[in-house]
């Protein structure tokens, strides 16, 4: 080939090297050491680090019916991205169940990020919910206590009214946005 021909790309190729991409990205994520006592200590030290960064959790923590904690979640994209991480449901400050978080992503990427979110199940409904699904998506309705820019919301009784609610924060890569929108849950055994 000269080098005047641009290389092309077929979808295929370009599938493959997403898949490979996300893989990447997955293993830098603890993928390969996921055993539970590994889990529970990055829970530990990511609501730690909640806590004394945003105040306002502590208080969201104490009414929440249950939280599920992810330590680190890992996203790559170009156009087409994914993300991944695991991490632990706890209620009334113990360890219940083991999820894994995958996210898929189209549009107007590139880059790779990795962060950290708690979800915040305020009502009994809710976390009722979120157990009894075989694979629980998050959806646009959950209020955000801490904002993908970090900064820290309001926690007034209109949001601790939401059903779900989340906090992302730790950003560090070059994509912005981190949401947990998109994002399916899924009971693991680590």
């Amino acid at each position: 080939m000269s080098s005047s021909n641009p290389i092309r790309l077929s979808r295929r190729g370009f599938a493959i090297g997403m898949a490979g991409l996300t893989l990447t990205a997955a293993c830098g994520n603890g993928v390969g050491n996921s055993n539970a006592a590994t889990i529970d200590a990055r829970v530990d030290a990511t609501l730690t680090e909640m806590y004394s960064r945003y105040p306002n959790t502590v208080e969201i923590a104490e009414k929440a019916n249950g939280m599920l904690v992810m330590p680190l979640i890992t996203e790559a994209g170009f156009v087409f991205g994914g993300g991944y991480g695991r991490g632990a449901l706890r209620i009334n400050g113990a360890t219940v169940d083991y999820y894994s978080a995958v996210k898929g992503t189209a549009g107007l990427q590139v880059g790779a990020q990795q962060y950290a979110h708690v979800l915040f199940f305020m009502t009994q409904d809710a976390l009722n919910d979120f157990r009894r699904s075989s694979g629980w998506t998050a959806g646009a309705d959950i209020g955000y206590v801490v904002s993908d820019q970090g900064d820290s919301l309001s926690t007034n009784t209109t949001t601790l009214r939401s059903p779900v609610l989340a906090a992302v924060f730790g950003q560090a890569g070059l994509q912005i946005g981190a949401t947990v929108d998109g994002t399916k849950y899924t009971r693991i055994i680590p």
